[in-house]
């Protein structure tokens, strides 16, 4: 850390207006809209301040769409006296300051709205998604034995592919520093978010993005999860090559999806691309990314005419030092 580097995040902070929004970001990701309501100020002035503050390396910023999205950066090491800048800030956002206060609580407004078009959205469409998971094993079933497959250390980077409702990034919080999951769907995202947020999982972030050219560079991952994905996929296996391309030296991939079936209704009212993918379809995809598929849990449903689909989790692994095909870096 240089000296023109530190005195540039002290100048950063040592404003009013920047402090509350350092205070308000420690206790979530906000859209500059979301902060303006909060602040009551205009969104060139608080546009001003995010850049001020973005560019000594205090938040981040993702856009999606025509939003974007700020974030504290929460492993900052710069230290403050004896204690670190982030838990002064923590502090700070915690305090019974009149400002800080009001704050706080326009911050539980903002959310309680997300959540409560987030849930809209989620009963408009459950009834379509109960009927499909009524087809196969508790959707509980499934995450249980996915979490055994996936054990091991602590990961540093988990990434969820078509993460819609967030519901891996919840699951597996325990298991990795920092998540992030990727979805097409602005509508998703927010239920996902709003999940995250009740959950209290704050090293985990949603993010607008494709599945097949995402805005990572190669090799940041130990853990990447498509669960419930591919079959919504007209190319699954590009899906794969670009999940593959993302894992660190000996990182895991795991796929959970269903076994092959005939139930065409799902293609025709679910938008189900594919019905089901055979052992041999993913032990190829992983030949040609140059991934190991090392083992592979078969999950049938019980009896009953509703309980017709099969799903499979398949765990790969990518070699401890063998560069694999497709690695090109792609940054956002």
């Amino acid at each position: 850390m240089t000296l023109d580097a530190t005195l540039n995040i002290f100048r950063a902070i040592g404003e009013e207006t920047r402090l509350r929004i350092m205070a308000l970001l420690s206790c979530g990701e906000l859209t500059v809209t979301e902060l303006t309501q909060i602040l009551g100020q205009s969104q060139p002035r608080v546009s001003r301040h995010l850049k001020i503050l973005a560019d000594a390396g205090l938040v981040e910023r993702y856009r999606e769409g025509a939003w974007m999205f700020y974030r504290a950066i929460s492993a900052h090491g710069q230290g403050c006296g004896i204690r670190s800048l982030g838990e002064v800030i923590t502090e700070l956002s915690q305090s019974a300051d009149r400002l800080i206060s009001r704050d706080r609580e326009r911050f539980s407004q903002s959310r309680e709205s997300r959540a409560a078009a987030a849930a809209a959205y989620f009963q408009q469409n459950a009834a379509e998604w109960d009927r499909v998971s009524q087809l196969h094993l508790p959707e509980s079933d499934i995450e249980s034995r996915m979490k055994a497959m996936a054990e091991g250390d602590k990961a540093e980077m988990f990434v969820d592919l078509g993460t819609g409702t967030g519901r891996m990034l919840e699951m597996f919080a325990d298991h990795y520093q920092k998540g992030v999951g990727f979805d097409l769907s602005r509508e998703m995202l927010e239920i996902a978010r709003a999940k995250l947020d009740q959950a209290g999982v704050t090293h985990a972030q949603a993010r607008q993005g494709d599945l097949f050219s995402l805005p990572l560079n190669s090799g940041v991952a130990d853990i990447v999860c498509l669960h419930q994905v591919l079959h919504f996929l007209a190319e699954p296996d590009l899906a794969v090559r670009e999940a593959s391309r993302l894992l660190k030296p000996g990182g895991r991939l795991l796929i959970s999806d269903f076994a092959p079936h005939e139930l065409e209704f799902l293609r025709e009212e679910h938008a189900h691309r594919r019905l089901g993918f055979s052992d041999e379809e993913v032990r190829g995809w992983c030949r040609e990314c140059n991934i190991e598929l090392v083992s592979i849990e078969t999950l049938t449903p019980g009896s009953g005419e509703e309980k017709k689909l099969t799903v499979k989790i398949w765990l790969c692994s990518a070699p401890a030092s063998v560069s694999r095909l497709n690695t090109r870096a792609i940054t956002g």
